[in-house]
This record gives C-alpha cells, sequence and structure tokens, in this order.
C-alpha cells in the first residue's frame, strides 16, 4: 500500500474506474480500491444496455449523450471491444396521458441530444414482433440503445488508469476513514488528499465512515430468462419498456426479463407469476413459456433516480453514488464530472458537459 496518494477512488465499478482512468489522465495521483474484484458491484447487475433515452429525465439523457460518444472513443483509444451493439429502446404506452407526457417533455430530450420519437403501435409491433400492438396505444423508440459488455468497459477504462499511472488495487476493503484523510484498509493505511466515493450499494457505508450522510440506499434486483420462441424471428428484440416496469430484450438465443422485485408482502413465488402474467398479456407468444432465474444483484438508488455527484463543504471528501441502475449510461461523463471536481475546474463543467440544471446537487445533500 502506497503511503500518499493525491486522490483515493473507493469502488471499482464502472463509476470508480472512470474517475480513475480521468483523474490518471488529467496527471493527478490516484490509487483505486475495491472490497472484491473490478466489476464486481452493481455494473454486473445490469441488463448491459446503454442507452440515451430515459422517460421524465432529460438531464440524464444529456449525460448519457455524452457518456455514449465517450464509449465509442473509449473502444478505440484502448483497443478493447466493449461489445457495443444498436439494438435500439422502445418505451410502450398504454393510455393517452402516457402519450402527453411524451409529447410535452419531446423537445427537452431533443434538446438534451437525444434521439427519440413518436411510433404508432403497428411500428412498435414491427420493431419488436413479440408485441401484441393490441395492448398498447404508442410508443416512444429511441434508436440510440446499444447492448454491451460490462466487464469489458470497467477493463477498458481500468487498462485506461493503469496506463496513466493509477494504482489499481482489489481485495482491499476500507475499514475506517480519518477526519486528517488516513484511510484505514484491509492492506495497510494510505493518506489521501481527496478521498471518491464510488461504493455503489456501499456508498452509503463508506461515506458514514467518513461522517457523511449520503441518502443512498441498496435495492436488489432480480434478472430472469426464458427461451426465445419462432415468432421472435432472426432480428434481435430491442430493449422494451412496459409502463408496469416489465422490461425485455434479446440476450443471445433468449429473452433476457426484468420487473423490479417482489413488493414487501410478496413472496418470490407470487412475484413471479406476476411477472409471467404480465408477460403474456404484453407478448402472447411468451405465454406459459418457462422463466428462469438470471441473476441478481444489488443496486444504489437515490431518492429520485438522479445520481449524488458532488463534494462534501466541511472535508475533501467526493461522492458519486445513487446511480439508480443506470450507471453504466452516465459513467463517462460522471468521471468528468467529479474530475472537474477535484481539479476545481467547476467553471467549465456547464459548457463542457451543460450541467447547469444540476448544479444544485452538487455539493448539497439533501
Amino acid at each position: 500500500m502506497s503511503e500518499r496518494t493525491e486522490v483515493l477512488v473507493i469502488g471499482g465499478g464502472v463509476i470508480g474506474t472512470s474517475i480513475a482512468a480521468q483523474l490518471a489522465e488529467a496527471g493527478v495521483g490516484t490509487v483505486l480500491l475495491d472490497r472484491g474484484e473490478l466489476g464486481s458491484g452493481a455494473s454486473g447487475t445490469t441488463a448491459g444496455v446503454v442507452r440515451t433515452y430515459f422517460p421524465d429525465s432529460a438531464l440524464v439523457g444529456e449525460l448519457a449523450v455524452r457518456s455514449l460518444a465517450a464509449y465509442h472513443a473509449l473502444a478505440k483509444r484502448s483497443g478493447i471491444d466493449l461489445g457495443l451493439d444498436r439494438v435500439g429502446f422502445l418505451v410502450l404506452f398504454t393510455d393517452e396521458h402516457q402519450v402527453e407526457d411524451f409529447q410535452r417533455e419531446r423537445s427537452g430530450q431533443h434538446a438534451a441530444g437525444v434521439e427519440v420519437e413518436l411510433v404508432t403501435a403497428a411500428e412498435a409491433a414491427r420493431r419488436n414482433p413479440l408485441l401484441d400492438p393490441n395492448s398498447i396505444v404508442a410508443a416512444a423508440w429511441s434508436p440510440e440503445a446499444y447492448s454491451c459488455d460490462p466487464a469489458a468497459i470497467v477493463r477498458a477504462f481500468a487498462a485506461t488508469a493503469e496506463r496513466a499511472g493509477a494504482v489499481l488495487r482489489t481485495g482491499t476493503a476500507v475499514t475506517a476513514i480519518d477526519p486528517d484523510g488516513l484511510v484505514h484498509t484491509s492492506a495497510g493505511t494510505i493518506r489521501a488528499d481527496t478521498i471518491v466515493c464510488a461504493a455503489g450499494p456501499w456508498a452509503d457505508t463508506v461515506a458514514a465512515l467518513a461522517g457523511v450522510d449520503l441518502p443512498v440506499t441498496t435495492y436488489p434486483v432480480d434478472l430472469l430468462l426464458t427461451d426465445a420462441p419462432a415468432a421472435a424471428g432472426p432480428a434481435a428484440i430491442p430493449m422494451t419498456l412496459h409502463p408496469s416496469s416489465l422490461r425485455i430484450r434479446s440476450w443471445g438465443d433468449r429473452i433476457l426479463i426484468g420487473m423490479g422485485r417482489p413488493g414487501p408482502d410478496e413472496t418470490r413465488e407470487a412475484w413471479r407469476e406476476r411477472v409471467s402474467r404480465q408477460l403474456a398479456a404484453t407478448y402472447p407468444a411468451l405465454a406459459g413459456q418457462r422463466i428462469d432465474h438470471g441473476w441478481s444483484g444489488d443496486l444504489d438508488v437515490s431518492p429520485d433516480g438522479v445520481p449524488f455527484i458532488g463534494r462534501d463543504p466541511q472535508r475533501p471528501f467526493v461522492y458519486a453514488a445513487g446511480f439508480s441502475g443506470q450507471g453504466l449510461c452516465q459513467a463517462p461523463a460522471a468521471g468528468a464530472i467529479v474530475r472537474d471536481l477535484i481539479l476545481g475546474t467547476e467553471g467549465n463543467i456547464d459548457d463542457r458537459l451543460g450541467l447547469q440544471r444540476i448544479q444544485p446537487r452538487l455539493g448539497v445533500l439533501r
């Protein structure tokens, strides 16, 4: 363990490695610690899609647009195949109020650089042949959504960080943080001028070690798999989101399914049955299909779904957490924000990342 570093990043997922890479490339001495392996937390608990359209949040869409461009550049710069394959994103509308809401927010989405348009139920069914067009009234279609390999993205950021001089240590848990920046770990101590918390589902615990109250909670998720029927045809099924929160997409020769988690008084079996009923109602070709467990994990969630990115006003502690399952789509932009906060170049953030609308959240914990 080094005795000292300019910046210590805690968390080796997609957010932490993005931060480490961008700090190191800016010439900042950087050490990253992860309690497990790189990408073993929330970064591995995803549907493996980076997209730019986020209903009701043009701000997140703006970060995602910039992040998607950065991913294409990262693939070229690192020489690592990120598995980016365009699949598109369909958001289904089951009543006219949802259509009206979309139309009200569409100009804001376009201003943020998001490509999205309203399509008919028939057009939605053409793009997703499993869909019953009679179950919806219309849909939003955004072509800029890509399946990806989250593990490869973490590897690319990690390789970029190490190439620029950062030190990455896995299997190193943080056990205490002193007010003067001395960090105690399972492998010894290290003093940091600035500590960055990018610990995902453990962000609130890490922040508490530094005396910071970070209102991020842990949300467990389960992803399911079923066989793709012949009706799906050879084309990939785009990521498709139903108002019930049911989402599906092609996963190799199978279909990946997500729909939240069991309710407080709901058994896992009852939840699976509820998923099956909604699946059959929206996608008749999947009625009666056996549903298998895919994988489970935890996400770091903020109260309103917008991440906390900022700096504690009383200590050299920076945080980037609460991405609510959307960190993969925002990691490059989040890394740039944190880099600029540490370098003291916040004045450039508005011009470069268009983040004036997120300023109330920077440095302020609610």
